[in-house]
């Protein structure tokens, strides 16, 4: 197949990315090429955003496939329709399991799950988003699938509940130093992790799959976790013993910065269990084979041997001090109250 990725080099684009290209089909990527790029890929370097020039660049190519990993609003759909209609048999967008309903009415998702996240912005772009493509499918024929993930995890960076902008390293800096670390709630809320690499089987199955036109598929593996068990797996792949500290969700989120509302209350808090037997009557051979805390190990031994992934982040450290701090400080003032 011909395939053109907007993207293409992320957390979740990377695995596809590199298993397309061992697989002998030919993909370009629309990139600005801050990223190194996979081997075997052909670059379209560019912003997406410059229309003019990305029209240009794909004036006399058509593809079997395109996938855009990077449209976050319906206002990036729009342009891909102008980009790319009547060029593509497949468009691909990557969506998002945050998009389910919160709080969930039943902790057993389907596609057919209500789209209502009053919580987090970025899930009701992701809703809106979709609607558009429904109403482009439905209307114009544009030959869209909607693509959900959930909580996909590379080999760049663990996946956690609770960290800071610059992602996961101050955590596990945290653990190997001996602090404790912040766990939401009381850490045995259900969450599901999937590889990248089970994810890219998954989204290839897709790829010009007949069957998944005008549908939307959630990719997850079928592994459910509390997060205490992501969090000691964490743990034991550094070799060290982790010191938890469990906070109210709620409570995270009316004193975070780092919009844990939306992250948490919006999507982590939430116990979660996937039905995937859609995905597995499109793609009848996929099946999830790496386990959490094999895959995990990978992640945590590529993030030590890689300083690129080791970015310090003081001020998210120095805020989880002051909670596990202020807590410790209530406990004490409850035990022993100051007499009036």
């Amino acid at each position: 197949m011909k395939i053109l990725f907007i993207g293409g080099t992320g957390t979740i684009s990377t695995a596809i990315s590199q298993k397309l290209i061992a697989e002998g089909h030919t993909l370009y990527l629309v990139n600005r090429g801050n990223n190194a790029l996979p081997t075997g890929a052909i670059p379209l370097l560019a912003d997406i955003n410059d229309e003019q020039q990305v029209a240009s660049l794909i004036a006399s190519l058509s593809f079997d496939a395109v996938a855009d990993f990077i449209a976050f609003t319906p206002m990036h759909l729009e342009r891909d329709y102008r980009l790319f209609k009547g060029k593509t048999q497949q468009f691909v967008f990557i969506s998002s399991a945050s998009a389910y309903q919160k709080p969930l009415s039943d902790y057993r998702i389907t596609e057919g799950t209500p789209l209502a996240n009053p919580y987090w912005a970025y899930s009701r772009e992701k809703i809106a988003c979709e609607e558009y493509l429904m109403q482009l499918y439905r209307n114009e024929a544009f030959p869209i699938t909607i693509v959900r993930p959930s909580h996909t995890y590379c080999e760049r960076s663990a996946p956690l509940g609770v960290h800071g902008n610059k992602g996961s390293w101050q955590v596990l800096k945290r653990m190997l130093d001996g602090k404790p670390v912040i766990i939401h709630g009381d850490g045995t809320s259900l969450w599901t992790m999937t590889h990248c690499r089970d994810f890219a089987k998954a989204f290839i199955g897709l790829l010009g799959n007949i069957h998944a036109i005008g549908e939307a598929v959630q990719i997850t593996s079928d592994e459910t976790l509390t997060w205490n068990q992501i969090y000691e797996s964490i743990a034991r792949s550094l070799n060290v013993k982790m010191k938890a500290i469990h906070v109210s969700s709620e409570f995270l989120a009316a004193c975070s910065e780092y919009d844990l509302l939306g992250g948490l209350i919006g999507d982590k808090a939430n116990s979660v269990m996937f039905d995937n037997s859609k995905l597995k009557r499109l793609v009848p051979d996929f099946v999830a084979t790496i386990r959490f805390d094999r895959g995990i190990k990978e992640t945590v031994d590529y993030i030590l041997s890689h300083p690129k992934c080791q970015t310090p982040d003081e001020e998210f450290d120095i805020w989880c001090d002051r909670v596990v701090s202020v807590l410790e400080s209530a406990v004490e003032q409850v035990k022993n109250p100051i007499p009036f």
